[in-house]
């Protein structure tokens, strides 16, 4: 399923990928970058800028990789950092260096932390390995950010601020100094691990507008969103032990290919002090651990597409001082398959007052698939017959889901803004098939006559030629793939265009068209696309896996991809489909009708796919059907309606592996155990 939600722009894309961006962005990039240091006990050193009152033999760790952009010049910059504790004080003490020819300081009302040389410090105070949220603290020699924790899934996180952190800037020469203390409290005990990371913002002068390079400690970004792409701090104590440990993963079953790529490491007696050891195209790894005993087990909960039985991938073992600790070998299994899709579909005969096999179906499956929240509505003989939620809003504090909370519908938004158009349309505010240009010029492809070819209609049935997201272009700008009219090309870019539009013509915010039009009309109460009180108290938590996201509300509306909602109250617009209201006759015609005929293999016999004006529809072996998926990256849901059968089902989920559930339940429902051809 195509990813429902943009990226910024260019000129704002680093400051939204390492502070703003949600994981459902990053979602190819690999938790935990396996960063390790241990900090030694230091004492009497003053938080000053200044290097005199430092051991002279702590560690020097580089901090030289680049997870986006382009690696500052080596002769222009180099930067390392080390680190201590002390354990009277319960704090952690950083000092980086940096040496960097040019040092550019922005001292203007828009000064942020990309507009000049900065330092930017990440802290997971708690390092809890089902996750804690992270704080983060910027700071520049004449700049110094409070971070906005609202949309952070961790309450704890707000109460870990500048309180806590001790912070100072000095320069002479070509170098540069950021000394920091962290007040731990109760969280500091040597030998437990504390998520740390760097990153630092190399301003050039010469550098165009919008240009700027930065590199960090351990590899990945989007660090501010998951305390798993942070790399592990160890305090211990001064004559502590240190040994190397290496080993090999594989898997039980040899057919499969994709080897896992990080191992977790746990102390047996102390589950605090745990860190993550990078795996090798081969399988290998090594890394350098206290002494004591430890059990070494599986970093993700699926790999590869295939869910681990981590339960029984474990091993343990024992570091012994002053000795290459080898052959700690892990053999990843994986679970065992499920197999509960009946030969035919249960929704015709389904009793809402015997619901216990569907809501164990759709626990078996939570629990396989690691899926926290789950909001489901059934609907049989045009009504809805049976509706609940399950599970967590968040996997970690284990807040369960209500019938008020809401789950991003990403995609789904487009058959509700197509509506609203079609709405428009039936007015005369707009004209389908006239050029959007002639409302609203698109600068940013205008170099491309062929862009004047594209109407409304091109948008809601997909054939724009754009991309779903200029970001997915190598140079992150938007272009045309076909001429317009001609091909199917599945598109949030297009939607965004006409909502652009919309606007213009209106005199109104798209949403409040939308309200208008759509909402209103249809009873749809509690379905939001921007950002406000109501979405703040009852919004869940997408999740990677057993990893939560926080909960990035949109300052915009998003008719591609921001529409937040619950299956219930949406169950409104799926009937008001299913029941041809709002529209006229002949527009429903024209909604339904065949424009697009969608370009992928469905293995599956006698099915087709097609797109009518904004909905999804198929012909199947049960009968035409209508709806749309949505992919969010860490929400997953599916809204599709059987028209012979009178039936369908809405269903929301709050993971990363909700498509699983998803295909599972119309199995289940509908179809039954289907055979697939190759």
């Amino acid at each position: 399923m195509l990813s429902s939600k943009p990226k910024k722009t260019l000129s704002s894309i680093f400051y939204f990928c390492l502070i703003l961006l949600p994981l459902k962005l990053l979602a190819d990039v690999p938790f935990s970058n396996g960063a390790l240091a241990y900090a030694y006990p230091v004492h009497s050193i003053v938080i000053d800028g200044k290097t005199s009152d430092w051991p002279t033999t702590l560690e020097k760790h580089p901090i030289a990789i680049t997870p986006y952009g382009e690696l500052p010049k080596k002769e222009d910059f180099d930067a390392y950092f080390q680190v201590g504790h002390n354990a009277n004080e319960k704090a952690l003490y950083i000092l980086i260096t940096v040496i960097d020819d040019n040092h550019v300081v922005d001292t203007s009302e828009n000064a942020t932390w990309i507009t000049q040389d900065s330092y930017a410090l990440y802290v997971d105070y708690k390092h809890d390995w089902n996750g804690s949220g992270v704080n983060l603290f910027q700071f520049g020699e004449s700049f110094k950010r409070d971070y906005d924790y609202t949309g952070s899934w961790d309450p704890e996180v707000k109460d870990f601020n500048w309180d806590k952190v001790t912070m100072k800037m000095s320069r002479q020469g070509n170098t540069s100094v950021y000394e920091a203390k962290i007040d731990l409290g109760e969280h500091f005990q040597l030998n437990k691990s504390i998520g740390i990371d760097h990153v630092l913002v190399d301003k050039d002068l010469n550098d165009e507008e919008g240009k700027f390079s930065f590199v960090s400690w351990g590899a990945n970004g989007g660090k501010s969103q998951s305390a798993t792409r942070l790399g592990d701090v160890i305090p211990i104590a001064k004559n502590a032990a240190i040994s190397e440990v290496s080993g090999t993963l594989s898997w039980e079953d040899t057919t499969i290919k994709e080897l896992p790529d990080r191992v977790t490491l746990i102390n047996k007696n102390n589950n605090k002090q745990w860190t993550v050891a990078k795996v090798d195209t081969l399988g290998n790894y090594n890394t350098m651990l206290p002494t004591g005993q430890y059990l070494a087990k599986p970093y993700w909960d699926f790999i590869g597409g295939h869910p681990v039985d981590i339960e029984n991938s474990k091993t343990f073992f024992e570091v012994k001082p002053n000795k290459v600790n080898q052959n700690i070998d892990l053999v990843v299994k994986t679970k065992t398959p499920l197999d509960l899709i009946p030969k035919k579909g249960v929704l015709e005969s389904f009793n809402p007052n015997r619901p216990e096999a569907l809501d164990n179906f759709i626990s078996a499956y939570q629990d396989y698939y690691v899926i926290p929240g789950v909001s489901l509505a059934l609907i049989k003989g045009g009504k809805v017959v049976y509706h609940k939620t399950y599970g967590n809003k968040n996997a970690v504090t284990r807040q369960a889901v209500n019938d008020q909370t809401l789950f991003e519908a990403a995609s789904i938004t487009k058959p509700v803004f197509a509506i609203a158009v079609c709405r428009l349309a039936e007015k005369g505010i707009i004209d389908l098939d006239k050029p959007l240009y002639t409302y609203l010029p698109f600068e940013d492809i205008a170099h491309d006559e062929r862009y004047k070819l594209i109407t409304g209609r091109h948008v809601l049935t997909h054939q724009t030629g754009f991309p779903n997201w200029a970001w997915v272009n190598d140079d992150g700008k938007i272009d045309i793939k076909f001429t317009p009219g001609t091909g199917y090309g599945y598109s949030g870019e297009g939607f965004e265009y006409l909502k652009r539009v919309v606007n213009k013509i209106t005199g109104k915010k798209v949403e409040a068209i939308v309200k208008e039009e759509v909402l209103d009309p249809m009873g749809i109460k509690h379905t939001y696309f921007t950002k406000n009180d109501y979405m703040r108290t009852h919004v869940s938590n997408g999740h990677f896996g057993r990893f939560a996201s926080p909960a990035n509300l949109p300052n915009e509306p998003g008719m591609a991809w921001s529409m937040h909602t619950e299956a219930l109250d949406f169950s409104n617009f799926a009937l008001g489909l299913l029941e041809r209201k709002v529209l006229k006759p002949e527009t429903y015609e024209d909604v339904f009708k065949i424009h697009t005929i969608v370009d992928e293999d469905d293995s599956r016999e006698g099915w087709e796919s097609y797109f009518g004006l904004g909905i999804s529809m198929e012909k199947t072996p049960f009968g035409p059907s209508f709806g749309h998926g949505g992919n969010n990256g860490d929400f997953r849901c599916q809204f599709k309606i059987f028209t012979e059968l009178n039936s369908g089902f809405i269903i929301f989920t709050n993971s990363d592996h909700g498509d699983d559930l998803v295909n599972a339940l119309e199995a289940y429902l509908i179809t039954g155990k289907q055979e697939t051809s190759d």
